[in-house]
């Protein structure tokens, strides 16, 4: 088991683990760690807790708790990404590049700046790069990322009115499938279950373990029940939160009509619980 604690550099960005090492460090803390990129600045979502991380390699160690200096520079960082989208904007006009600026990114001590872009294909953008390198006189590199990440970078509101998830607190995508939403019984209209990216809804994803727990002890659509007194009907729909079933039943006078009865109350062949199947 390992101490560790969570940082992210961004909001709502991938989390990473460091060792807090002889430091006192809590949650909502500012930090200072070394990474791949370099030396980067991050604010820790949660203090130090035992992981067992098995065989993954040797942590790093925090190298200090942010200082007032290190925020005032952060903060400076912010501002000058900004003024970068400017600039970037103007260089990829001027070389009448085909590709859409999302975000510009400095690492904490300034030796690299990163832009993000989205395209349909490939962009040779070898020409707008040492144009950057020329203006910033810094390490830059393009990034070309998909609509999902476009969509979690720039935030929005989706249909439910709320702020999008992917933006408010989902640091990774989880896997979508449109079995999620059969398994809820959802419109299949794509513009009904898809995001702002137009990808399918994460959301979808947060009530499937339920769904899919529910439908194991429901009937399907058209399949013959039967119920307490003997007699049989045929599933016209099925309400899964509530977990009952209207059945169209032959009633004494020989006509048909639809009753409500709960699940519990009928025989049916019990559906199995089938592995999901991501796309």
């Amino acid at each position: 088991m390992d101490t560790v604690i969570g940082v992210r550099f961004r909001s709502t960005g991938k989390l990473y683990y460091f060792s807090p090492g002889e430091l006192t460090i809590r949650s909502g803390d500012h930090v200072i760690v070394e990474t791949a990129r370099g030396t980067e600045y991050g604010e820790v979502t949660f203090g130090p807790r035992e992981m067992d991380r098995g065989s993954q390699k040797e942590l790093k160690e925090v190298i200090r708790l942010a200082t007032e200096d290190d925020k005032e520079k952060a903060r400076k960082n912010r501002e000058k990404e900004r003024e970068a989208l400017k600039i970037c904007h103007e260089k990829i006009n001027h070389h009448n590049l085909d590709m859409k600026l999302i975000d510009a990114e400095y690492t904490f001590d300034n030796n690299k700046l990163m832009f993000y872009f989205t395209a349909d294909g490939r962009v040779d953008f070898r020409d707008l790069v040492k144009d950057l390198a020329a203006v910033f006189r810094t390490r830059i590199e393009l990034r070309q990322i998909g609509v999902r990440d476009e969509t979690k970078i720039l935030g929005g509101y989706g249909i439910c009115g709320r702020e999008l998830c992917c933006r408010a607190y989902l640091s990774d995508f989880a896997p979508v499938s449109i079995k999620m939403a059969k398994e809820q019984n959802l419109s299949l209209n794509p513009t009904k279950i898809s995001g702002v990216c137009g990808r399918l809804m994460c959301c979808l994803k947060n009530e499937e373990e339920t769904y899919e727990d529910l439908n194991t002890r429901l009937p399907k659509l058209g399949e013959t029940v039967t119920m307490k007194d003997g007699r049989t009907g045929t599933v016209q729909t099925v309400n899964v939160l509530r977990e009952t079933v209207r059945v169209l039943v032959e009633t004494a006078d020989d006509t048909k009509e639809i009753q409500e009865y709960p699940a519990a109350e009928l025989k049916f062949k019990p559906r199995r619980r089938k592995k999901e199947e991501n796309v």
